[in-house]
């Protein structure tokens, strides 16, 4: 990301240069890598397109668990790298907590971050009494309540050992237990689901229409998408259960955009938006993924604006993966203080446990309690920015560009 840094007085072209050039960024050379899998297949073994092969065939995925009712039965014959028990207990959350120990020992690292980028599980069902609250969950997961996702599991064990955690599927793996749990910790967690083709077109399309004074009226969004050893996501999402949860978080990307613009839709009123999603297995890792938007223009007239793309998912979520940890770990050195009257308060204070700045890289931006959710991507990366420039005491950015249009 280049941030806007002033214009040239001799040439009067913008000066840009990247945000590592400026903050103290972490390197993604300096990032090791391990995981957990329910497959044993090492990394070389589970892709098609290994360019690292050898690196890569020296990484096994540690042990992980596995609980059958929250993903497709297809992805059983898989899960030969499982650890004992199908629901959430305390030994699941330990046995997370000391193999996240052992690998921050084994390799001398600082800090350690965990994104989820499994398999895309079922939604929970949210319960008073069982996922409300930090107390509740925690009593969940001692007792083995069936409505307690793996994720989710994941999740707790990283807020009680203070690793950041991400969450790149869309399912709710924050129930409000875990978002509880995370801010009575002052652990860093963000989501959901990772935005890496058609959602960050239809975020960039859908905010442009809206805000030129096109109405769009629908939405329709087809996938087709296959399988490979290394991304299982076609496969998983054939089961209802586990595109609803994908369906829930491709359809809600425009919700902000048609709220804010209250001269095109009445209160209350939205797109017909609609997401299809199915499963074809020959064409592999290529997502098909075709658009079309429907919009009424001037005088009652019509638009129809098609798209078709064709992406190789894993090598657009990669790069995603890779900007959440290093925005994540930038955000655990950054704390601030307010200033009243130009008096500077007391103490410096960390960014609330839910990281909305994450929100570009996500379909479904995870909020604190009360946020507002802010679907639109030109406002999602002008919120990175911001921050980092006044990281280093830039003002925010400004698109006046006054210098141009004064006398």
């Amino acid at each position: 990301m280049l941030p806007l840094l002033g214009t040239d007085a001799k040439t009067n072209k913008d000066v840009n240069i990247p945000f590592h050039d400026v903050l103290p960024m972490v390197h993604p050379n300096d990032l090791v890598v391990g995981g957990w899998d329910i497959s044993k297949l090492n990394l070389a073994a589970s892709t098609l397109k290994a360019q690292v092969r050898e690196e890569m065939a020296e990484m096994a995925p540690l042990p992980s668990i596995y609980y059958p009712d929250f993903i497709a039965a297809n992805q059983e014959d898989r899960a030969d790298n499982v650890l004992p028990g199908t629901k959430a207990c305390n030994e699941h959350v330990e046995k997370i907590r000391q193999d996240i120990r052992d690998f921050k020992a084994a390799n001398g690292l600082d800090k350690v971050i965990v994104q989820w980028t499994a398999n895309t599980e079922r939604f929970s069902d949210i319960i008073k009494g069982v996922n409300d609250t930090a107390e509740n969950l925690l009593k969940s997961i001692e007792q083995g309540h069936e409505e307690v996702a793996p994720s989710t599991v994941f999740a707790v064990a990283c807020i009680l050992e203070g690793a950041p955690f991400i969450n790149g599927s869309p399912q709710n793996t924050f129930v409000p237990g875990a978002i509880d749990l995370a801010e009575k910790h002052k652990a860093f967690i963000g989501g959901d689901d990772f935005k890496s083709g058609q959602t960050k077109m239809k975020s960039a399309l859908v905010d442009f229409l809206i805000n030129a004074g096109i109405k769009l009226t629908s939405i329709a969004s087809y996938n087709h998408l296959g399988n490979n050893d290394g991304n299982n996501d076609g496969k998983n999402l054939s089961s209802q259960k586990q595109f609803r949860s994908k369906e829930i978080s491709k359809s809600n990307v425009v919700d902000d955009m048609v709220e804010a613009n209250s001269v095109l839709y009445a209160e209350g009123e939205h797109p017909d938006h609609t997401v299809v999603i199915k499963y074809m297995p020959a064409v592999g890792d290529n997502k098909r993924a075709l658009d079309e938007y429907y919009a009424e223009i001037f005088m009652g007239g019509h638009q129809t604006i098609s798209i078709f793309n064709v992406c190789e998912d894993s090598l657009l979520a990669s790069p995603l993966i890779i900007d959440l940890v290093l925005v994540t770990e930038m955000m655990t050195r950054i704390q601030w203080k307010a200033s009243y009257d130009g008096v500077a308060t007391k103490d410096f204070k960390d960014f609330h446990s839910v990281l909305s700045i994450l929100s570009y890289m996500l379909k479904a931006p995870l909020t604190p309690p009360g946020a507002p959710v802010i679907n639109a991507l030109a406002k999602q990366r002008g919120a990175i920015t911001n921050i980092f420039r006044a990281c280093v005491g830039l003002e925010p950015e400004s698109d006046m560009t006054l210098e141009h249009k004064l006398y």
